[in-house]
């Protein structure tokens, strides 16, 4: 994991964001690279270490939802959660969120009665609901991105 971006879904200018200075002896994978667009020396210079970060959010979840259970939410949070989750339990010993988690993606498909998962993309839930901002692979832009478009889902009435 390189970064953590994070925000409130009932408020996403409430939020977190760390790049994180890659794993020694894990391998840097240069396709992803082009993706996220994060370089191996930018987040040496300027990510933080790991257990750091995770700590941080930690805090950071504490002092936004206090005496509450946070809850991970993630258009496909499957996939983002494992991350989140490995790096809490290895660099903290436990997982803020323990195994609570929304999926957009599931939530959508239970709402229209969607039977196939690739049915399921974000440029297929967005024409259903509109949002403002995209997913650019930017960890809280897309944490914002992902919030509007849970707070859109979570708000709307589907059609019996």
């Amino acid at each position: 994991m390189i970064a953590l971006g994070a925000c409130l879904v009932e408020d996403p200018k409430v939020a977190f964001y760390r790049e994180i200075r890659p794993i020694a002896v894990m391998p840097w994978d240069r396709e992803t690279e082009r993706i996220h667009r994060l370089t191996p020396e930018h987040l040496r210079e300027h990510g933080v270490e790991p257990p750091l970060a995770m700590a941080e959010l930690a805090r950071w979840l504490e002092e936004v939802a206090p005496g509450r259970q946070p809850i991970f939410v993630g258009f496909n949070a499957a996939f983002d959660w494992m991350f989140v989750a490995d790096y809490f339990h290895r660099f903290l010993g436990r997982n803020p969120f323990g195994i609570s988690a929304l999926d957009l993606k599931a939530l959508y498909m239970g709402r229209h009665g969607v039977e196939r998962w690739d049915a399921t993309r974000y440029s297929e839930i967005v024409r259903t609901y509109p949002t403002r901002r995209q997913m650019t692979h930017q960890a809280l832009d897309d944490a914002r991105a992902q919030a509007e478009l849970a707070a859109v889902l979570l708000s709307a009435r589907p059609s019996a």
